[in-house]
């Protein structure tokens, strides 16, 4: 009897660590809205490349700022929804957003997905368009990657999957928006709707 509370004492200990060292609060259903919005912003942008099929897309031209656009306005809506909805199930599980296991992941994404980002607008300035859908998928899995080990695991097999698309999308680098789609669009929405079902019902 004496050993069995031992061992029992020694699992809610190592519980505990871990909870204290995870942010659990990212929410499932932010994922699944962040992949809607991506798949209308893919919709969006695959329509602004048919009606200009027969021009060349220059950097300058009112084509390519209106797919940055809508790129960024995805990238700002995803931001927003994950805040507002991580804030609400943080509410409810008692945990603070802000916590040193919520900095820790938000450092450990940003280093990567920073470096990303920076190397995608130096591939733009130099016009290396066939490798910018590439090096987002795949940074931004290595960014899932890295902040992982501070939250849901869940989110480490996203980023692993990631970075295979992003692999895939170099070799086929002439279909870069079939796999936006499939990655920051299909990907977030199953492994949005995993983690959903997983814990945010509960």
């Amino acid at each position: 009897m004496e050993n069995e509370k031992y061992l029992k004492d020694i699992q809610d200990i190592k519980q505990m660590m871990s909870q204290s060292s995870q942010f659990i609060s990212l929410s499932g259903l932010s994922g699944i809205l962040a992949g809607i919005y991506a798949l209308i912003g893919a919709y969006i942008v695959n329509n602004l490349i048919e009606n200009n099929k027969h021009d060349v897309i220059i950097i300058e031209g009112l084509t390519f700022r209106l797919i940055i656009l809508t790129a960024f306005g995805v990238l700002v809506l995803s931001l927003i929804t994950a805040y507002i909805m991580t804030v609400q199930k943080a509410k409810k599980v008692g945990e603070s957003v802000w916590n040193p296991s919520s900095r820790r992941l938000l450092i450990n994404f940003c280093i990567p997905l920073g470096t990303g980002g920076i190397f995608a607008l130096l591939l733009l300035r130099h016009e290396v368009y066939g490798l910018i859908a590439p090096i987002t998928l795949i940074f931004y899995g290595l960014a899932c990657l890295n902040a992982s080990k501070y939250t849901l695991r869940d989110v480490r097999y996203l980023g692993i999957t990631e970075i295979i698309i992003g692999l895939f999308a170099v070799e086929f680098s002439g279909y870069g928006l079939y796999f936006w789609v499939l990655g920051f669009g299909i990907c977030h929405i199953v492994y949005g709707g995993m983690m959903y079902f997983k814990y945010d019902r509960n």
